[in-house]
């Protein structure tokens, strides 16, 4: 990577931080420019405004992610044959994951930016909006190969399964800023991991006491 690749990621890194511990609109260009150290003109060289500041940390945080679900849940159907277990590994992963990186790093860069959506652009909030259901997608893509396997429960939706994922992922990251607790987050994403195997196991009856004849 050139240099002026790295100032890129750098005032990327620096403004996505400020983003996620303050906000949107008290994130300065000013402040970005003092912390990585280069001149008003350099950060223009990289970006013409804020908001296409905005966008490329959007474009940035989706990849990232992406990579990151690519490669945890590949590791699973890697790891096993089964639909089911091989989400079951990837969940766990995931877990690991956002345990490790929260743990420095707490928030959520699109959840910051929808609670101050007025703030942004269009194109801003079209790839909010955008990349919401590509994920949705994903985790129902999942989901359909384990319910080709599996029986699902009556009632789930699989739609509904996938949206529970990423309103689990945002609610557990807000509990844990909340009460200082980065473990919140691990364990949300465990317990949908469990709710996920229940959901498609089969309903096993519970064996009555026999009845001693008098």
């Amino acid at each position: 990577m050139g240099k002026g690749a790295e100032t890129r990621v750098r005032i990327l890194e620096i403004a996505e931080a400020s983003v996620l511990a303050k906000g949107f609109e008290a994130t300065s260009i000013d402040e970005i420019i003092c912390e990585a150290g280069i001149t008003k003109s350099g950060f223009f060289y990289h970006f013409h405004d804020k908001n296409e500041l905005a966008r490329e940390m959007v474009r940035r945080f989706i990849d990232e992610n992406n990579a990151l679900f690519d490669d945890l849940f590949g590791r699973g159907k890697q790891l096993s044959d089964d639909p089911l277990q091989a989400f079951m590994i990837g969940l766990k992963l995931l877990a690991e994951t956002l345990a490790e990186v929260k743990a420095k790093h707490p928030g959520c860069l699109i959840a910051s930016i929808c609670y101050q959506e007025r703030l942004f652009d269009r194109e801003v909030v079209e790839m909010i909006r955008k990349v919401t259901i590509d994920w949705n997608a994903r985790f129902q893509g999942y989901l359909r190969e384990i319910a080709d396997v599996y029986p699902i429960r009556n009632g789930i939706e699989l739609s509904d399964m996938a949206d529970a994922l990423c309103c689990i992922v945002d609610g557990g990251i807000l509990m844990a800023k909340i009460l200082g607790d980065s473990s919140r987050l691990e364990r949300q994403v465990m317990i949908y991991r469990n709710f996920v195997r229940l959901a498609f196991s089969p309903v096993v009856p519970i064996a009555l006491p026999q009845r001693v004849a008098a």
